[in-house]
């Protein structure tokens, strides 16, 4: 993969499974050196997008570029990619050392010093059954094979939902030294937006099989704000605004909730000055992806005079 060439790249990328619309039209550019959060409701197509990203679907439409290649273009780019699906998959009759002779066998660039230095800080007996270790251990076994085969890109579904906070805490500290270690980028499908914040520097929110906004997680806090207010007289909907009824141009309403005060707008612009009557407020990476999804709800992306609350 040359310099500057993305991760992940996708153009009006669709998948549909029957009648059923997983993935419509969906335009990313991922830029390598990330770890990217991957988040949206359940059945919002993030597993889906995942799988395609791995080569283990074909797109029904568009196009997807994983490290400047098709997925799964040939032995090599397999190797470039690490995948852990959701339930961090093994082999329940393997013990711990067959795991890694398997990885060594299957991969090229296997790191067999890697993997046995991470299976002993962890503490996993190299002759125990996968079956008989608990969630975090399996966790654990499953990120130290797709580790030790030092790809680019490391792709993780939902990897650490079902672990308890102690585990899912371990988890994402190896994860991010695996990261670090490996000089590779990454992307983590949760829905624990906590877990998103600790580890995630850049931000895809998939919503109604759509990608509702992408970006790093600096930049998309900085130019998204809550305005609050708009209780003046003028309309009688609590919602009134300046003498023109109206935001200024370039204010672009994500999210709205009328208030007995007026309305609170969650709003994506440059200049977070509010007109007269409004205040001012930052959002957090919560609100800013509740916003979104909140969003992929209506029929279309409102622009701010067709509001609830807001009036013409």
């Amino acid at each position: 993969m040359t310099p500057g060439t993305p991760v992940l790249e996708a153009r009006a990328l669709s998948k549909r499974y029957g009648r059923r619309q997983a993935l419509t039209d969906c335009d990313l550019t991922v830029p390598r050196g990330r770890v990217v959060g991957l988040v949206g409701p359940n059945g919002a197509g993030k597993s889906t997008l995942l799988q395609l990203a791995c080569g283990l679907i074909a797109p029904t439409s568009g196009s997807i570029r994983v490290l400047g290649a098709r997925p799964a273009a040939d032995a090599a780019h397999l190797a470039k990619v690490g995948f852990v699906a959701q339930d961090t998959p093994v082999y329940a009759g393997l013990t711990v050392g067959e795991h890694l002779r398997m990885g060594a066998r299957l991969n090229p660039a296997w790191d067999a010093a890697l993997a046995e230095r991470r299976i002993e800080r962890i503490g996993l007996d190299p002759v125990q059954k996968a079956g008989r270790l608990s969630g975090g251990q399996r966790a654990q076994l499953a990120l130290t094979v797709a580790a030790a085969k030092r790809p680019e890109l490391l792709i993780f579904d939902e990897p650490a939902a079902a672990l308890d906070p102690l585990a899912r805490r371990g988890f994402l500290e190896n994860l991010m030294e695996f990261v670090a270690d490996l000089g590779a980028s990454a992307v983590l499908s949760s829905h624990l937006l906590a877990d998103v914040e600790r580890v995630c520097d850049y931000l895809i929110v998939l919503s109604g099989a759509r990608v509702q906004v992408a970006g790093t997680v600096q930049e998309l806090l900085a130019g998204h704000y809550r305005f609050s207010g708009g209780s003046g007289s003028g309309s009688g909907t609590g919602g009134g605004i300046d003498s023109g009824g109206s935001l200024p141009p370039g204010v672009q309403v994500i999210a709205a909730e009328r208030t007995r005060g007026g309305s609170t707008l969650v709003v994506r612009v440059d200049d977070p000055r509010p007109p007269v009557g409004w205040s001012v407020e930052p959002v957090d990476l919560e609100e800013l992806v509740l916003a979104y999804m909140t969003r992929a709800g209506l029929p279309a992306a409102r622009s701010a005079s067709t509001v609830p609350g807001v009036p013409r």
